[in-house]
């Protein structure tokens, strides 16, 4: 096995060697500049309205809106929208989709189309229909739709499933998995298998609840972030203003990330107009690069040395915690050879970062996926809630544990019952609700389906939003996966790859929906940080279309199959109706029983801990022993090896999403903020190149375990040595899927990839 590339962290101060096209700054004018240019497009008066429209944002679990107005966050606070949320409504408010596209264009000219393409086609507004054997996509009436969606569900209960993203609204998730349950059937797939799941196993396992356990308002009390695995300044840009108040402060924030991000260094957002104009204002206090994959290392070495300070908090493990003396033994007689070794960061680093956590009087630990997205990843967040406890930062304002959500109700999904992991008190309120007990056969998770489904055991799927075929790795087998299944319909707001390339054997509908603002009937959603807001509804601008709600069509559905039996789900058209029955079977939510008549938002019951009293046997938390991961690469031989004349390397290869990207979707083609000029690049440590004997801009093939992408050019970047970057989805077609058993999320952070191509004559320095 080839031994990973030394190298260390970096502290905040000591600036990376930046290319001169590239930002000094994340946000700032670039951000500015979008803002304009949506203003100024024909679209932008709209834009407008729609940004003050009182729903919540349709971008990430950390946006804005709801009933407190649309640039407005929970605690009121104005200036809290950002670009991505702009991206978001500007693809909503495109046109229709001409009529002769789908008439005139072929499924094998539809599947030529990137991401960004097919997004730009505009929004759906009719019911399609691609028939077994045809070659294009054809227009239906909604009659139809629901006989052939009704012949479907009329399956046995295990070949039925869904998918789902969390675009959609907590009444329509609640629907979903009601539906499915009551027809006997948990195959309830759902996004966040494939990104948070091991954030809700692991601190379920710690805590006894498995969502964040901080508010805005705990958050706005910290002194002290660790930041680790996320690229909030193009993912979640309005946690960015949080982290600029909290140094300006006097706040710490450490940063833990192979890459570094330019943003993640400084910053510059509208809320803090100055600053922005002055360069931005400062994030990292501390920055450290670790090898991908190493988190559980680099925790288990912070508390280490936490423990040889002196550091840990006995006296708070022993009232309000339990299984923690075995963790004491494992860092007394673990190395710190053996840490540092995996993780590449040195005692002295560690020890500083150690040193940092135990000054600050609060510490809020933050993690997205680049803590989630590895085959150890439940392991990786049970570290890091083992770590917020020995320095007892839990269970008090200013300090707990914070997983940064993604899509903006995927939260809300999986506390509607969208779940194959259904709670207890759940299940118990549904049965009653129902009549009958559930059934008590395993779900499939969205790895678990596709394996499912290409073994043809599945004979029905409905998505509910989302892009199954173009969120899994491995797009060679997602593809004959889905073509196993004999009907899929996708619920969707616009067109994907996914419905051109996650084609059913017999009949695939595309059903066009409203979205978010335009619905005509309130919804709710929940953020990451708990709060449920309320939505108003709103129109829609496409004139002549025939969409549905998701509430309708899936109380429709219900009603045809099962009529009256055990409730009567032709009253389930009534969204009031819904949020009755949410408020009598959702723990915690209660109060959205009421919220028509009182406009109140909430925050979950029982999920934010300003005590340490947590929902477990014993009211404690349960420390976990997390294992040293142990980490290696291939030699090139197990990609077939390098040919004469060539040079390459083995790398761990990190797939990520572009700054001008939501989740599958493309909106810039380029990553100005990464010097990523396309999307057929890889971003590469200059060092490693030297080493391979390639250069900069040099076209090479990128080999996987599943398939090769060839002339891609070579971006060199402030990237860890023995890590390189290329863009998710499309590099899913070269990636098999290795999962953690834990919670069955693929490892899209850490990818063994030989690059390799002609080897160079000129070196780049």
């Amino acid at each position: 096995m080839e031994a990973e590339a030394p190298a260390a962290g970096r502290p905040a101060d000591d600036a990376p060697g930046q290319d001169p096209a590239t930002p000094d700054q994340g946000g700032g004018w670039p951000l500015v500049e979008g803002w304009a240019r949506a203003t100024l497009s024909p679209s932008g008066p709209k834009l407008w309205q729609t940004l003050n429209h009182r729903s919540a944002c349709l971008s990430c679990a950390w946006g804005t809106g709801g009933q407190h107005g649309g640039f407005r966050d929970e605690l009121g606070e104005p200036l809290q929208r950002c670009l991505k949320s702009v991206e978001a409504i500007m693809a909503e408010l495109q046109p229709a989709v001409s009529e002769g596209v789908f008439g005139t264009r072929s499924l094998t000219e539809l599947q030529q189309l990137s991401s960004m393409e097919a997004d730009r086609l505009g929004r759906l507004s009719h019911p399609l229909l691609l028939r077994e054997g045809r070659s294009h996509y054809e227009r239906i009436g909604w009659d139809d739709v629901f006989a052939i969606a009704e012949a479907a569900f009329r399956v046995p209960p295990e070949r039925l499933a869904s998918y789902s993203s969390g675009r959609s609204s907590n009444e329509a998730a609640y629907l979903l998995q009601l539906l499915l349950r009551a027809m006997g059937s948990n195959n309830l797939a759902d996004c966040s298998d494939l990104c948070h799941a091991p954030s809700t196993v692991g601190l379920k396992a710690v805590f006894g609840s498995g969502t964040s356990m901080v508010s805005l308002e705990s958050l706005q009390q910290a002194d002290g972030v660790v930041l680790v695995g996320s690229n909030a300044p193009a993912n979640h840009p309005r946690l960015m203003n949080e982290l600029i108040k909290l140094r300006r402060r006097g706040g710490t924030v450490i940063v833990i990330n192979p890459v570094i991000e330019v943003g993640l260094l400084k910053f510059g957002s509208p809320a803090f107009p100055v600053s922005s104009l002055q360069g931005g204002a400062e994030i990292a206090s501390l920055f450290l690069q670790p090898i991908p994959g190493s988190d559980t290392a680099v925790f288990l070495g912070l508390q280490k040395a936490l423990l040889e300070a002196g550091a840990v908090q006995r006296d708070f493990l022993a009232a309000h915690a339990e299984g923690w003396e075995p963790l004491l033994e494992q860092l007394q007689t673990t190395s710190w050879e053996a840490i540092t070794t995996t993780c590449g960061l040195s005692r002295q680093e560690l020890e500083h970062a150690a040193a940092v956590i135990a000054r600050c009087r609060g510490v809020v630990f933050a993690w997205a996926m680049g803590i989630t997205h590895h085959a150890n990843g439940t392991d990786n967040v049970q570290a890091i809630a083992n770590t917020a406890l020995l320095s007892g930062n839990v269970g008090r304002p200013g300090a707990g544990t914070m997983p940064i959500r993604g899509h903006s109700n995927v939260q809300g999904f999986g506390s509607m019952g969208v779940t194959v992991k259904l709670r207890r008190e759940m299940q118990e309120a549904l049965e009653q609700l129902l009549g009958r007990p559930l059934s008590r056969v395993p779900g499939y998770d969205t790895r678990a389906l596709i394996t499912a489904a290409d073994a043809g055991r599945v004979d029905s799927l409905l998505c509910l939003g989302g892009n199954l075929w173009g969120a899994n790795p491995d797009a060679t087998e997602a593809k004959r996966a889905l073509g196993r299944i004999d009907t899929i319909l996708y619920l969707a707001t616009k067109p994907n790859q996914g419905h051109f390339h996650g084609l059913a054997a017999r009949q695939t509908l595309v059903l066009p929906v409203f979205n978010r603002f335009e619905t005509p009937h309130r919804t709710t959603t929940e953020s990451g940080n708990n709060y449920v807001r309320l939505n108003e509804p709103g129109t829609t601008h496409l004139r002549g279309a025939d969409l549905i709600s998701e509430v309708g069509f899936l109380a429709e559905l219900a009603r045809r199959l099962m009529g009256r039996d055990p409730i009567d789900w032709g009253r389930l058209q009534d969204p009031s109706y819904v949020r009755e029955l949410i408020g009598r079977t959702v723990p915690g939510y209660g109060p959205i029983a009421t919220i028509d008549a009182t406009r109140q938002e909430f925050s979950v019951e029982g999920r934010l801990f300003d005590t340490p009293q947590f929902p477990t046997p014993t009211g404690k938390a349960r420390v976990a022993v997390t294992p040293l991961p142990e980490l290696s690469l291939p030699a090139p031989e197990h990609f077939g090896g390098l040919g004469p004349g060539e040079g390459g390397l083995v790398l761990a290869l990190i797939t990520a999403r572009s700054y001008g990207q939501h989740n599958t979707v493309v909106y810039k083609a380029g990553d100005s903020y990464r010097g990523m000029p396309h999307r057929h690049t890889i971003l590469m440590n200059r060092a490693d190149l030297r080493r391979a004997g390639l250069k900069a801009h040099q076209r090479v093939t990128v080999q996987g375990e599943a398939g090769a992408l060839e002339q891609v050019e070579i971006i060199p970047g402030e990237i860890r040595e023995g890590a390189a970057l290329m863009f998710y989805p499309e590099v899913n077609v070269i990636m098999k899927a290795v999962i953690d058993p834990r919670c069955g999320t693929p490892a899209f952070k850490r990818v063994p990839v030989l690059v390799r191509g002609p080897l160079a004559v000129v070196h780049d320095g």
